[in-house]
């Protein structure tokens, strides 16, 4: 099996010279080479199949490169333009795409996103699977408070997806703006809203609002017939492959089809402010609530602690947020079955970095790579539960 991993991790390809250098927050340097010994090293060791990393500096991708395999089995490599499943680093495109219908004052953020629609939510008759079915909420009166700015900075009351209940049913937890509670429904509600709204679809205003505009032509909310020829499949933690899902109906918070290539022009659009309008950019990266658990998610989401005042760490609009000495830090996580990415940016630096792979290992060694490839020792890693590979409980 060791023989393996080398051989995989060595299946790069990449756009950087060895030789060229990358200059971290702190602004000490690292050069490529360096980099790739070290990735190839945290994935041996960790068991991840396939990793692809994107560098910024000066606001621009200096070093981007994939690394090991789409699929094991087959050994067929990962490449910058393979696609891959994007998880909830759906939601930081969304929040963009928020911003930029806030921008053109078709979307006011603290409107009740009901009194958009001519007629109750829940009597709409649905056409999708399930996620714009709201029959549910029609003995509810707090969903009638919830605002664009709630669903973006997970305020919404929504829980994080209804299957999650016990009875499978959409609800409102608690009063909307109250408190914090990660919610892909939240989201995905805005979206339901905005398609009825304007009639059209999430898809059609991705691609003519950001796809389009940025050249993400291997992007999209649905599955595309043209993923077929090159896509990654997800790898459990014993390196076992996942079922690849192509029927998932296109949602706000979860189905973006992406690669590293259309991704990091994403990213860059977000740091040159070439999308959005500096103002609208900093409303989107300034805290509206404060996180103060122990963990994001699972039991440890209900206790409260000081570990991260520190960093102030928040959520913005659509980017959780952490304060750092070198300005904000906005990142959006990314998370699901063989999947597991990572993105964070520090814009008063022109920096950042995005990590994806299609590995349940992935996660462990994501605290060591933001730390040797950018210098990043602010993000919260055990919030994320982000637990090293190696890690020893005390």
């Amino acid at each position: 099996m060791k023989k393996i991993f080398l051989l995989f991790c060595f299946a790069g390809i990449t756009s950087t010279t060895s030789a060229q250098t990358i200059t971290r927050l702190d602004n000490t340097k690292v050069t490529a080479a360096a980099l790739d010994q070290k990735i190839q090293a945290l994935m041996n060791a960790a068991n991840v199949q396939g990793l692809e990393i994107a560098i910024f500096n000066n606001n621009e991708p200096v070093y981007k490169k994939a690394f090991g395999y789409k699929r094991i089995d087959t050994k067929e490599p990962i490449k910058t333009n393979t696609n891959i499943y994007g998880a909830s680093l759906s939601k930081a495109v969304f929040a963009v795409l928020v911003m930029k219908l806030v921008e053109e004052g078709v979307l006011d953020l603290d409107k009740p996103l009901q009194d958009y629609l001519p007629k109750p939510i829940y009597e709409y008759t649905p056409n999708k699977k399930w996620h714009d079915n709201y029959s549910n909420l029609k003995g509810d009166s707090l969903y009638k408070k919830i605002t664009a700015r709630m669903c973006l900075d997970h305020t919404s009351g929504f829980p994080n997806w209804r299957w999650f209940e016990s009875d499978q049913k959409i609800r409102v937890k608690f009063a909307p703006g109250s408190k914090y509670l990660y919610s892909g429904e939240g989201m995905v509600y805005l979206q339901v809203v905005l398609e009825h709204m304007l009639g059209r679809t999430l898809v059609d205003l991705m691609n003519s609002k950001i796809f389009t505009p940025l050249h993400m032509d291997r992007s999209s909310y649905a599955w595309e017939p043209a993923y077929e020829n090159d896509y990654c499949f997800g790898h459990n933690a014993k390196g076992e492959l996942y079922e690849k899902d192509k029927d998932n109906e296109p949602r706000s918070a979860s189905t973006l089809e992406t690669t590293l290539d259309d991704y990091s022009k994403f990213i860059t659009a977000v740091l040159r402010n070439s999308l959005l309008k500096p103002v609208s950019t900093k409303e989107m990266f300034t805290p509206q609530v404060r996180l103060r658990s122990v963990q994001q998610f699972g039991q440890l989401s209900m206790v409260d602690s000081t570990t991260n005042d520190a960093i102030r760490l928040s959520y913005g609009l659509g980017w959780g947020l952490l304060q750092s000495p070198y300005g904000v830090g906005a990142f959006k996580e990314g998370h699901g079955d063989g999947f597991q990415h990572y993105t964070i940016l520090f814009p008063q630096k022109k920096t950042g970095i995005l990590i994806m792979s299609n590995s349940d290992n992935a996660e462990s060694i994501f605290k060591e790579l933001l730390e040797v490839t950018i210098g990043d020792k602010f993000t919260p890693w055990y919030w994320e539960n982000y637990i090293p590979y190696n890690y020893k409980m005390n």
